[in-house]
């Protein structure tokens, strides 16, 4: 525990966590992949269930790594390309201890504020983050 406690604290420091960034993409560059870490910023949580009874979230964020939104005229409107990225599912305590799954669902920034213009194009981000 005291091992796990003192990684958590290092991941949790700014300076070391980019140096274990830069180590990792320096390893990864010598393989040929070229690596990109996607840092979220905070947009919405949508609230859910999975199989209808174990409660999870959805943090819709941004990030400028994942694609902008591209719409193509259609008749009658026009079809939306939303690229995203999906972060793993992890369990998190929530009040009174009870364990909640969450995932990040990340967009371009531009879809954000397309989303907080619109209620439309919220529902569209939501459905697609769903």
């Amino acid at each position: 525990r005291a091992l796990f406690a003192e990684y958590a604290a290092e991941l949790a420091d700014p300076e070391q966590r980019k140096l274990y960034e830069e180590e990792v993409a320096a390893l990864e560059r010598e393989r040929g992949v070229e690596v990109r870490f996607v840092h979220p910023e905070a947009g919405y949580v949508l609230r859910t269930s999975q199989a209808g009874s174990r409660r999870c979230y959805l943090n819709v964020c941004s990030n400028p790594h994942v694609g902008a939104p591209q719409a193509r005229p259609e008749p009658g409107g026009h079809r939306w390309a939303l690229p995203y990225s999906l972060a793993p599912g992890r369990e998190e305590l929530g009040h009174g201890g009870r364990r909640r799954l969450v995932y990040d669902v990340v967009f371009h920034p531009a879809a954000l504020r397309l989303a907080a213009r619109s209620a439309r194009f919220r529902r569209l981000l939501s459905d697609t983050a769903l």
